[in-house]
């Protein structure tokens, strides 16, 4: 296996690279990236022109890099790049990939079959998407983004609390899997000379922002191999992020290398940062708080619901009803549950008599260490 920092920081990073994306992954070292982002090609298959009611052409997705001789041609061609993608992957990395209805079924079972645990698939909602002008189909509002991780094991980052703000529909509650975002606004929209589109799928900021700052952190390497009109890269230097974008179109990377150099990276002290940089707790082990005298051995410990009692043993667990283990073991075999956090189902006796959280100890252990 190659040497991850073999990756030439002044050859690849923060670079939009010109060229053919299999070419040029093959000379990425191994387990280089932390996070990829993806906008193939859909395969669309359109056959004839567009047009609306007021007899205007509508400016579809009818590029040459859009086009493939068979659904299997296109099924090869996603099977390669997704495996070159897997091969460039830090094994902590996960990737997003972008589609329609047109192809984003065979991207994810070609995904599975190729070794990527899928973890969510998006449901991008778009209110102001183009209707369907013969009025033979149902209007297509929505688009999907697969979201998975290297494998069925592997660890990843997820901002988890920081990406409550994303939430359209219940503000400051776990995000969800349906994102209500417009297709990209004229504002953002980049034009050719002759003022019309210059790229037919370009992505909104909005999307990459939700995506970066939910899968990697300030400082990570991110990948898109399409990149198109350069958003992927643009909202990662937005964001302090190192990017690396692929492109085959001499038109797509001017643009977007110009679109990129007039992006400004936000401040520091900025939420969407100091969010993702904010140290994590140390970790307390609950027999450190036996060692430092905050616990005693024979001590009684209290659970919430269904109310138990437990003693605490020499070993640094506890005893309650038959069952011995940690206090998140034991916590969750008397909730009957798949787990438990202990340190805020269990509850001590302090010196006033009051019951208190485990959580309160954990915490002035870890207020100690920092002195």
């Amino acid at each position: 296996m190659n040497n991850p920092a073999l990756l030439n920081e002044q050859h690849y990073i923060n670079r939009i690279l010109l060229g053919d994306s299999f070419e040029i992954l093959s000379s990425f070292p191994d387990d280089c990236v932390d996070l990829i982002f993806a906008d193939p090609p859909y395969n669309l298959q359109l056959n004839q022109a567009l047009w609306r009611p007021n007899n205007t052409k509508v400016d579809a997705v009818n590029d040459a890099w859009d086009q493939f001789d068979s659904f299997a041609a296109y099924d090869d061609f996603t099977r390669a790049w997704l495996l070159a993608v897997r091969r460039v992957m830090k094994p902590t990395a996960t990737i997003w990939v972008s589609g329609t209805y047109h192809n984003i079924f065979r991207v994810g079972s070609i995904m599975q079959d190729v070794g990527f645990w899928i973890l969510n698939t998006v449901t991008w909602f778009k209110p102001n998407a183009m209707p369907n002008f013969r009025g033979t189909r149902l209007k297509n509002d929505v688009e999907f983004v697969i979201w998975a991780k290297y494998d069925e094991r592997s660890r990843y980052t997820f901002h988890h609390h920081l990406v409550k703000q994303f939430n359209d529909f219940s503000a400051g509650k776990q995000l969800g899997s349906v994102w209500h975002i417009g297709a990209t606004s004229r504002a953002e929209r980049l034009k050719d000379d002759a003022g019309n589109k210059l790229h037919s799928t370009q992505k909104p900021e909005e999307l990459l922002k939700r995506i970066i700052v939910a899968s990697s952190n300030p400082g990570d390497v991110v990948l898109d191999p399409f990149v198109g009109s350069g958003t992927t890269a643009a909202v990662a230097k937005q964001l302090h992020r190192r990017w690396i974008g692929i492109e085959r179109e001499p038109r797509y990377v001017a643009a977007a290398r110009e679109r990129v150099e007039q992006t400004q990276p936000l401040l520091p002290n900025d939420p969407l940062i100091a969010g993702a940089t904010r140290e994590k707790p140390k970790r307390v082990p609950f027999k450190l708080l036996i060692e430092q005298a905050y616990l005693t051995v024979g001590q009684t410990l209290y659970l919430d619901k269904p109310e138990h009692e437990a003693t605490i043993i020499e070993n640094g667990q506890i005893r309650a009803n038959g069952f011995v283990g940690s206090i998140h073991r034991v916590g969750a075999q008397l909730k009957q549950t798949p787990s438990c956090n202990g340190w805020k189902h269990w509850y001590f006796v302090d010196d006033d008599g009051q019951r208190r959280q485990l959580d309160d100890l954990r915490n002035a252990v870890r207020a100690t260490t920092k002195r």
